[in-house]
């Protein structure tokens, strides 16, 4: 169990340092750990918030008040960008809508640029959110990944699709509406709220 755990441990690092010029020379994962607050809403040891004070290395291409977008050093094709909130947020559901709106609204920009200077055509956006999900550094960000035809990027892309079925589309649908309901009441509470879909 525990050679399972240490294979994880350094998988999720070597993930990790892909991301950054930064590289390791003992799999410390620990240290890339985001544990405490240094009272600004940067975390310790997250390297984003060591990108944001200056304090890790990066090619930043944009950067504004709310969010800075930076190259990944080890991208999965060239132009691999991540947008990252200059503020410390773990996840997407943890990042306030107004945090993410402001990513959001920077995407038609960067995302052109990025295509004008690789010559693609197209692209993808990510958010790996959660650990089953492949993120390894839990500060919130959005991939930027540029396309071209044929370029074989997504194995999945070639995987045929079965559509659902009707019962069970039903059930999803129902499911998720529910779920909405209720984040929809939390957040009327806040003074967020929102219109939902009923059929």
């Amino acid at each position: 169990m525990e050679a399972t755990s240490t294979a994880s441990a350094l998988r999720r690092l070597s993930l990790l340092s892909s991301h950054f010029r930064i590289h390791c020379s003992s799999p410390q994962v620990s240290a890339f750990n985001c544990s405490s607050t240094d009272g600004e809403n940067h975390e310790n040891g997250c390297v984003f918030c060591m990108i944001v004070l200056g304090e890790a290395p990066a090619l930043k291409v944009y950067e504004d008040d709310v969010c800075l977008c930076i190259l990944d050093a080890n991208p999965l094709c060239f132009g691999h960008s991540l947008v990252i909130p200059k503020s410390h947020f773990t996840s997407l559901q943890e990042t306030p809508p107004s945090v993410v709106a402001a990513m959001s609204s920077k995407l038609p920009l960067i995302s052109s640029a990025v295509m004008k200077a690789t010559g693609c055509d197209s692209f993808n956006l990510l958010v790996n959110n959660g650990a089953a999900a492949g993120q390894v550094i839990y500060h919130t960000h959005i991939h930027i990944i540029p396309r071209k035809a044929s370029d074989c990027l997504w194995t999945s892309e070639s995987l045929s699709r079965c559509p659902l079925k009707s019962d069970e589309a039903q059930k999803l649908a129902d499911g998720i509406r529910v779920n909405l309901s209720i984040s929809n009441n939390i957040e009327d509470s806040k003074g967020h709220g929102s219109s939902l879909i009923v059929n």
